[in-house]
C-alpha cells in the first residue's frame, strides 16, 4: 500500500529572505504563495542513479501550484528555525521514502506566476544526490515518478515544456550547462 501521509500544512511558517538570501522574518506557507508571492527560502533536490538517469516526479493533483506537472525529485521549504541540512533530509524521506548524501550545487532567485492562483517567489538552494535503491513515494505529494536518461529528459522538455514546473526547467538548464560533468559517473563495464 502506498504511503499517503500529510507532510506539510498551509499554516507552517516559512523563512522570509531579502535579495541577498538573508533571513528577515517568517510567514505562513499560504501567505508566501498567494498573489505575486513573498520572497522566501526554498530548496530543490535532483537525484541521479548509477545509470546516470535523473529522477523526476509528477506532482500530486492536490498541489495548489503546478498540480500534476513533472518536476525534479523533490522540492520544498525549510521551516522557520530549521537548518537547511535538516530540511532537505526531512523532505526527501517524507516525499520519496529514502535518504542519501546530498551535495549543494548553487542557489538562485526566481519568480513564477501560476495564473490567478498564486506564485512561487523563492531563493532556492539546489542540491543533488546519487541513489540506486528503492523509492517509496508518498502519494499525497507524488502522483508518479520515474528515472529518465538525459536524452529522454531533454526530448520530453523540448516536446512538452508546459508539462514541467518552471523552476525545474530553470534548474535543469543550469545543471546541464554548469554541473552535469561533475555529477555523472563514467559508464561501467
Amino acid at each position: 500500500m502506498a504511503r499517503r501521509e500529510i507532510v506539510s500544512s498551509s499554516n507552517e511558517e516559512l523563512i522570509l529572505v531579502d535579495e541577498q538570501d538573508r533571513e528577515i522574518g517568517c510567514k505562513s506557507k499560504s501567505d508566501c504563495h498567494i498573489g505575486n508571492g513573498i520572497l522566501h527560502r526554498a530548496f530543490s533536490i535532483f537525484i541521479f542513479n548509477t545509470n546516470n538517469e535523473v529522477l523526476i516526479q509528477k506532482r500530486s493533483s492536490e498541489k495548489l501550484l503546478w498540480p500534476s506537472c513533472w518536476s525534479n525529485a523533490c522540492c520544498s521549504h525549510p521551516r522557520y528555525g530549521e537548518p537547511m541540512k535538516t530540511a532537505v533530509v526531512r523532505r526527501l524521506v517524507q516525499e520519496l521514502g529514502f535518504n542519501c548524501p546530498l551535495i549543494f550545487l548553487y542557489k538562485f532567485q526566481y519568480h513564477a506566476q501560476y495564473g490567478d492562483v498564486g506564485a512561487e517567489h523563492e531563493f532556492c538552494w539546489v542540491y543533488y544526490g546519487l541513489f540506486g535503491g528503492k523509492v517509496d513515494a508518498n502519494s499525497k505529494e507524488v502522483a508518479d515518478w520515474r528515472f529518465l536518461g538525459i536524452s529522454e529528459l531533454e526530448a520530453a522538455l523540448a516536446k512538452q515544456p508546459q508539462q514541467f514546473t518552471p523552476w525545474f526547467k530553470m534548474e535543469w538548464a543550469n545543471i546541464r550547462s554548469n554541473h552535469l560533468g561533475t555529477i555523472l559517473r563514467p559508464p561501467t563495464g
